[in-house]
């Protein structure tokens, strides 16, 4: 047999057994029950997981424009060391204890996909956590650090993470942080989600004093 002969030939062979096999199939009645179940069982992983998904978003917040999301005091427990009070928008107050110069609020940010995004779904927002930062280099690399998590377990899957990896095809998921601002005695700071993060501004003469100083 020429050489060039044989890949026409193992292709005719090839062509002839899936013109086989589907005559057999299809004279079969299981594949018609096959398909029936496949399609049975995709139909509750679908609802199963749209189940979820609605169970995670529910611990977000909608935010429409910049709205408040937090305050955070601080008082001072020792050298380089802050118990910062968390205060969320319904009332509830957690205390950390942060070590470094300053402090960061980052939050889990989801923004819905075309085209749920035309039918005026807002962003949503859940606090992620709260962290304390070294001002000396030195400090940062060697010192002890301090990072607390805020955010709520997820319930069965983690909708903002499967987002983050790009296995979403309902939401967009990014991080909002506010910038690191430094923590001193007495200081209050607000927090507010915006369009672009997370925004803190000072509340009281201790948090403005602590920011002009740090300038």
């Amino acid at each position: 047999m020429n050489y060039t002969l044989a890949p026409l030939v193992i292709f005719i062979f090839s062509l002839l057994f899936v013109l086989l096999g589907a005559w057999v199939l299809l004279r079969q009645q299981w594949l018609m029950q096959w398909l029936k179940g496949t399609a049975g069982l995709l139909m509750v992983g679908l609802a199963i997981y749209l189940s979820l998904f609605a169970l995670n978003i529910y611990g977000y917040r909608e935010y429409a424009q910049e709205v408040s999301v937090a305050t955070v005091s601080f008082r001072q427990s020792g050298e380089q060391s802050f118990i910062a009070t968390v205060t969320r928008t319904d009332g509830t107050t957690e205390d950390f204890r942060l070590k470094g110069d300053q402090w960061q609020l980052d939050a889990r940010i989801i923004k819905w996909k075309m085209p749920f995004s035309l039918l005026g779904l807002q962003p949503g927002y859940q606090l992620d956590r709260i962290s304390g930062r070294y001002y000396a280099l030195e400090d940062e690399r060697s010192r002890d650090r301090t990072v607390y998590s805020l955010h709520r377990d997820p319930v069965g899957i983690d909708v903002w993470k499967m987002a983050r990896d790009g296995w979403s095809l309902l939401v967009d998921a990014s991080y909002g942080s506010a910038a690191y601002l430094p923590m001193a005695e007495g200081a209050l700071f607000e927090v507010n989600a915006g369009a672009t993060g997370l925004v803190a501004r000072p509340m009281n003469g201790s948090a403005q004093q602590a920011i002009s100083g740090w300038d």
